[in-house]
């Protein structure tokens, strides 16, 4: 399995891939590409915390996630991720649907 590995597009990076700044989002990048999908969201949700106003927007250019993720985290984190399941990565019946279910879905068009 490949790790993708997102490319920083906040406008630092986008000007200049010598700076000491692009090293470090590359870096995180780096790590985020080997977190599980909640871990991802939990690490960059710290991250947007420790920026304060701004931070979402920031961090989903330099990680490409989506602000509403980033937000996600954040609460999660706000309730000490108590809601959230030490077993599981995903919630019950998360995810996409499977195949059939698609299926079935088109064919009541």
């Amino acid at each position: 399995m490949t790790n993708i590995i997102h490319e920083c597009q906040c406008a630092a990076c986008l000007a200049d891939k010598n700076r000491e700044e692009w090293k470090i989002h590359h870096q995180m990048n780096v790590l985020l590409s080997r977190l599980d999908e909640q871990q991802r969201r939990w690490y960059v949700a710290l991250e947007s915390k420790k920026i304060g106003h701004g931070g979402d927007v920031e961090l989903s250019e330099i990680t490409g996630m989506d602000v509403e993720t980033i937000r996600r985290g954040r609460h999660e984190l706000d309730d000490d991720l108590a809601s959230r399941s030490s077993e599981r990565v995903r919630d019950e019946g998360g995810g996409q649907p499977t195949v059939e279910k698609k299926t079935h879905r088109s064919r009541r068009h």
